[in-house]
């Protein structure tokens, strides 16, 4: 979107005048120059939060066209996609920068929404619960129980996002469930249950309830449906009171 297009859709979301109960947040992760924009559009408002969609690897130093977590931080940014599918596949960014990404978010104050999930090979090939894993272990198991727990997960099934593949709401919490598993293994049940543990794929206005009626579902990574306001409004409407 442009910045006037950006700025009328959340006008348009938070003039629908949601009422969030204390455990919601809406999230809206918005292009870098646009950052400014949004958290002055939220600013007074409950529950409503502005995050970047990337930052870079680095703390600092000549690395022309990056935005790091710094920069970030002291224009107030509270949450930063780390992950995200296009970025891993466009961008070449692997476990191990991811795990860089992780660890200069933490440090300044930034809450990692990290993105997990298997290409349509890796689900056909019935793998998609260790390579889950293995994204993971790599990138989040360094991490100290106090630090983990004070991250987002989500779960993209790229398999499902524009190939005309649906994943059914059983698939969507199998793999949510798992993935709270495996965190149980390394950090232990009570700090697994803690962390919200989000769906990311093809969250609609029509499927948004059913998915998130799911035990393991704690919220949405939506994609091209918050791009209309009306939907969005629905998609938020549809979160677990």
């Amino acid at each position: 979107m442009t910045y006037q297009q950006g700025e009328k859709l959340l006008d348009e979301v938070l003039q629908a005048n949601l009422l969030l109960e204390d455990h919601q947040k809406v999230i809206f992760a918005v292009p870098f120059p646009y950052l400014i924009m949004a958290m002055s559009e939220v600013a007074d408002e409950a529950g409503f939060y502005i995050a970047a969609q990337n930052c870079s690897d680095k703390k600092n130093g000549a690395y022309t066209g990056e935005v790091s977590a710094e920069m970030l931080q002291s224009i107030g940014v509270k949450y930063c996609i780390v992950g995200h599918s296009e970025r891993r596949e466009y961008f070449l960014e692997n476990n191990k920068i991811l795990a860089e990404k992780i660890n200069v978010c933490l440090q300044h104050d930034i809450t990692p929404i990290f993105c997990c999930g298997e290409s349509l090979r890796v689900r056909e090939e019935n793998n998609q619960n260790m390579f889950v894993q293995r994204q993971l272990e790599d990138s989040l198991f360094h991490l100290t129980e106090e630090q983990v727990r004070t991250i987002i997960i989500a779960y993209e099934p790229i398999w499902a996002i524009g190939t005309g593949k649906t994943a059914t709401t059983q698939q969507a919490q199998e793999m949510q469930k798992h993935l709270r598993y495996v965190l149980e293994s390394k950090y232990g049940k009570d700090t697994a249950d803690e962390i919200p543990v989000l769906y990311g794929g093809s969250v609609k206005a029509n499927n948004a309830g059913e998915l998130f009626s799911c035990p393991d579902v704690d919220g949405g990574l939506v994609g091209g449906a918050s791009l209309v306001a009306r939907d969005f409004i629905e998609i938020i409407k549809a979160l677990k009171k």
